[in-house]
């Protein structure tokens, strides 16, 4: 795990790199809020096994170890990431940002 004390929102990126929100191709969109979640793994399951669940069951995920989380806004991975703590808060860490249409890119 690693630990950062850095932390930047898209909105300041953009105003840093000199781009202020009224050059965006679609400026009225800019504060439109969208779903993001982290993906730590995928598995699957029969009903039989969900049903089985308990606490402290162990779900065992298809990705190897040390593999980067997806980053997904609407299920469309957009990004690579890691764990970072931030202050005392679990953060992620982008590591690649997603080229559309990128070879392995679920969709």
């Amino acid at each position: 795990m690693s630990s950062s004390q850095t932390s930047s929102s898209s909105t300041d990126g953009a105003q840093a790199a000199g781009r202020p929100d009224a050059d965006a191709p679609f400026p009225g969109l800019m504060d439109v809020t969208c779903p993001v979640s982290v993906r730590l793994g995928t598995s699957s399951l029969s009903v039989r096994a969900c049903l089985a669940l308990k606490p402290h069951s162990i779900v065992r995920l298809l990705q190897p170890v040390g593999v980067d989380l997806d980053v997904c806004v609407l299920d469309v991975v957009i990004a690579h990431a890691e764990v970072a703590i931030v202050d005392d808060s679990t953060s992620i860490r982008l590591t690649e940002v997603v080229t559309p249409g990128a070879e392995g890119v679920d969709s």
